[in-house]
């Protein structure tokens, strides 16, 4: 489901894969793999990701509806 969310944010801003190579700092064929599932990125990369889109980590690793189903108010804890 990542590369599904990552390919989907990187297309909705008009970014190429070269372009998203670039601004990581890695190989196109490094991203290219990210896309194809076929390599996860490192969690540094994760961040990176998630600041060039402005979204959260949970978003961009598909957990947003499970955080939505759990979510539990501030004033529980």
């Amino acid at each position: 489901m990542f590369n599904k969310r990552l390919r989907e944010m990187r297309m909705k801003c008009g970014f190429t894969q070269q372009n998203m190579a670039d601004k990581l700092g890695i190989s196109l064929n490094a991203y290219q793999k990210y896309e194809q599932s076929e390599r996860s990125p490192s969690l540094d990369c994760l961040v990176s990701i998630a600041d060039i889109f402005d979204i959260s980590l949970d978003y961009l690793l598909c957990r947003d509806k499970f955080i939505q189903s759990h979510a539990a108010s501030s004033d529980e804890y």
